[in-house]
């Protein structure tokens, strides 16, 4: 096998071409990659047992020759029942698969088979359900079977098994990669040598061996994230950027334009900003607030006075209403701005001047405006970093929910000019103290923990089943006083029966379709009911939110693609059907979509579970004053490991384990500091630097 750690997985010889979006969809694009898709957890089969010694319960291995196989499909239930008789020298016993018609070819009598799962009693006779299987031939040992197995993340159409088969052969064709942590540090910390981790996290011998792997990649991971960040520091002093001017006088000018007062912590934000970008380095901060805290009018009112400046700034969103969103906001809070905002999205183009004279213009006259500074503010999603826009003097870019924009798209923005701009990324998403000073140490953080002056409290209630009809009552109430409602589901479809004819714990969600038919037709059949999910075309989405937002729609049926979305102050309720099945961090950001404007707004959390662990975390979210708060919380209640499932995507699994594993990170972060004290461009350590640049580029590809 002559494969490139770098290469494509098309190159990868025999990889079906079915595979191959699958993989992509994983994130795997690369052989490597594909090495580095580590499993989740381990399931032990290595004890192999005879036939006559199964017990009911048992979770063991078996191997033996088929006696007979039986294929039949279930008309009724309409699934495909495959049956075999599995013997040894001891005794026989049925496995039984439900809906995988195409193994049926597979297990013919005669060819000898190893098996693993779950014995059960069925009818007085013990059986497996849906065991684990494979074929025993003579060209090595099991890989599912008989031995500690990976369970890998998965997505439909490639299973672990699948991902077993493609990881086995390329772990033993593969080039050895290049050791680069130094041979005295894996010593002193106990870390195996990086192709026998690689060895030990996809099949270990033993489980001791899979964690000691896991150690090794954590370690690798936060090392070079710390070496990271402190270069990424480094370079930005040593960079030049338009030291902006401004002075208590011309802030005062344009905090007056503000139709409200700033608080306290947005004051303290905004003066960490300003002083930040006064200086002739680039400044990289981020800038965090509850949704609705203000973090707009605080990065606003810096592009205003980079623009007082002669300086242009660049606003991007991650999507399209939210870019609007932004564009309507700027409009109000500083329609008396006169140096031009602007707004570029992929098919529409518009332009504002002061005394509310906006235009619909072209693309074309819109980047030839920004190329002469006759727009001084520009705010858009990834379309600002095409090649075809360019600044005249770019001074500062603000990022939202973007924390992986990185040096070089920086460097795309600013299309080689002399002077860096100043950048500032703007988040709601609560993340704990701990992960903040890990994955984000190269920024500079300001947190706005107040909400704005005026607006009430949102009142958060669970919403017991047997008061329902209530709750329904109450928001009758509210839309006949002209308010809006949302109602949060966590999926789009009800799923069908599952190939064992059980129910899966999705079941008893509420599907937003289903939802909608119900509230549409049965509940408020005299209101105006709208529905939005993610599987909706952008257009439709911009038309739905588009009505929601100008009053034309009473109540919106919606999956969490309204969590980052417009911003609608005539919506004060909030209502989440299957609040257990979503993270506090997210039910914090979705409540948040209310509560917008001074009228009093209101939380409704219905739940379908009675668990203790359900309960806890409801009652969190109803304690917590604040996000930063309710993070530590969440992280506190889940565990790591599902906390940071929620997490955004792009930074390395196992750095996160710093939450973990806290003596970790600082055995990582020493060694790091100790590495560039006694070698601060790295030139005796060059693997180091050359893993260090890879690395770098990985964390920054969206």
């Amino acid at each position: 096998m002559n494969v490139r750690l770098y290469g494509a997985i098309e190159e990868i010889p025999g990889i079906q071409q079915r595979f191959i979006a699958k993989l992509k969809k994983l994130g795997i694009r690369t052989a490597l990659d594909l090495l580095m898709h580590f499993p989740t957890r381990y399931e032990d089969w290595r004890e192999v047992a005879r036939i006559a010694d199964l017990k009911s319960g048992d979770e063991k291995t078996i191997r033996g020759l088929i006696q007979n196989s039986n294929q039949t499909r279930a008309w009724k239930r309409r699934m495909t029942i495959t049956e075999i008789l599995v013997g040894d020298e001891s005794g026989s016993i049925r496995a039984v698969w439900f809906n995988q018609p195409y193994i049926g070819k597979m297990l013919q009598p005669g060819k000898e088979i190893s098996v693993a799962g779950k014995v059960t009693l069925k009818k007085n006779e013990l059986l497996f359900s849906n065991p684990r299987f494979e074929l025993i031939t003579k060209k090595g040992p099991t890989k599912h079977t008989g031995r500690i197995v990976p369970v890998y993340p998965e997505t439909r159409g490639l299973t672990s098994k699948g991902i077993r088969f493609l990881i086995e052969p390329l772990l033993r064709e593969l080039p050895r990669l290049e050791e680069f942590i130094p041979e005295d540090v894996l010593s002193e910390f106990d870390l195996p040598e990086i192709n026998d981790a690689l060895h030990s996290i996809h099949f270990p011998e033993k489980l001791d061996e899979a964690l000691r792997a896991k150690k090794r990649f954590a370690f690798q991971d936060l090392f070079l994230l710390q070496l990271r960040n402190a270069y990424e520091r480094r370079s930005l002093v040593e960079q030049e950027a338009p030291a902006i001017d401004w002075d208590h006088e011309l802030l005062s000018k344009y905090v007056s334009y503000l139709p409200f007062e700033l608080t306290d912590s947005q004051r303290k934000s905004l003066h960490e900003v300003l002083g930040d970008i006064s200086k002739s380095h680039p400044m990289n901060r981020l800038l965090q607030g509850d949704v609705g805290s203000g973090k707009t009018a605080v990065a606003g009112i810096a592009a205003l006075i980079t623009a007082e400046n002669g300086f242009q700034s660049a606003f991007m969103a991650p999507t399209e209403i939210l870019a609007r969103q932004h564009y309507k906001t700027f409009q109000k809070l500083f329609g008396e701005f006169d140096g031009g905002i602007g707004l570029l999205l992929s098919k529409e183009a518009r332009a504002f001047h002061s005394e509310g004279l906006e235009e619909k213009t072209t693309k074309t006259k819109l980047l030839d405006d920004v190329y002469a500074g006759k727009i001084l503010i520009l705010v858009g999603t990834h379309a600002l970093i095409e090649k075809n826009v360019e600044f005249r003097e770019l001074g500062l870019v603000v990022i939202d929910e973007q924390h992986r924009f990185g040096v070089k798209q920086r460097a795309e923005l600013s299309h080689g000019m002399k002077l860096v701009p100043h950048f500032l990324s703007m988040s709601a998403t609560p993340i704990p103290r701990t992960l903040m000073m890990t994955v984000f140490g190269n920024l500079d953080v300001s947190l706005i923990t107040e909400l704005p002056k005026g607006r009430k409290k949102i009142i958060t209630k669970v919403v017991d089943p047997v008061n329902r009809e209530k709750a329904y009552a109450f928001i009758r109430g509210e839309v006949r006083k002209g308010r809006q409602v949302y109602v949060i589901c966590p999926r789009i479809e009800t799923p069908e029966e599952n190939p064992n004819g059980e129910k899966s714990a999705w079941d008893d969600v509420k599907a937003v379709k289903a939802e909608y038919e119900k509230l549409d037709k049965k509940v408020f059949p005299d209101l105006r009911v709208g529905v939005l999910h993610g599987k909706l075309k952008s257009a439709e989405k911009d038309d739905v939110m588009r009505k929601f937002a100008n009053g034309e729609i009473d109540l919106l049926v919606s999956t969490t693609v309204v969590e980052v979305g417009v911003d609608v102050p005539n919506a004060t309720i909030m209502m989440i059907e299957g609040a257990e099945r979503f993270g506090l961090a997210q039910l914090y950001q979705l409540r948040g979509r209310v509560g917008r404007s001074e009228k009093q707004s209101f939380c409704f959390l219905f739940s379908e579970s009675n668990s203790l662990f359900s309960k806890q975390r409801l009652e969190a979210l109803l304690k917590a004053q604040n996000s930063f708060e309710l993070a530590e919380m969440d992280l506190e209640i889940r565990g790591p490991g599902e906390f940071l499932g929620q997490m955004q995507s792009g930074m390395p699994d196992s750095a996160m384990l710093a939450i973990q594993n806290p003596e970790l990170l600082k055995s990582a972060k020493d060694t790091a500091e100790k590495t560039l004290s006694d070698d601060p461009d790295l030139e005796k350590h060059l693997a180091i630097k050359k893993r260090l640049d890879q690395f770098s580029e990985e964390i920054h590809l969206e």
